[in-house]
């Protein structure tokens, strides 16, 4: 499993965000990895094993899931790798017009 993770969840329909497309990017917008998320909506192989300390960006290209007419084409979620040795899951629970994040485990 990837050092960063992901979990997509359409609150709206009540039912894992399959197909999303996610990257991963540095602070400068280096894109690191690339993923779609699984039926289950996770995004498990994202990106390498290992990570230094820093601050990095999850973008979600809502769009190709919500449509043209989505409110929110994309999600930028910035997050800091404090503890390069520890898992980090950063799920995000979507809707038509709102969306929320957390760290999960």
């Amino acid at each position: 499993m990837s050092l960063v993770t992901t979990h997509v969840l359409d609150n709206a329909a009540g039912r894992p965000a399959a197909g999303v497309p996610v990257r991963l990017e540095d602070r400068d917008g280096t894109v690191l990895a690339r993923a779609h998320t699984d039926a289950d909506g996770r995004a498990r192989d994202l990106g390498p094993d290992t990570l230094p300390a820093g601050v990095y960006r999850l973008v979600f290209d809502t769009e190709s899931y919500l449509g043209a007419d989505g409110f929110f084409p994309e999600i930028t979620i910035a997050f800091r790798i404090s503890d390069p040795a520890a898992h980090h899951h950063v799920p995000v629970l979507l809707s038509p017009y709102a969306y929320s994040t957390y760290r999960g485990s």
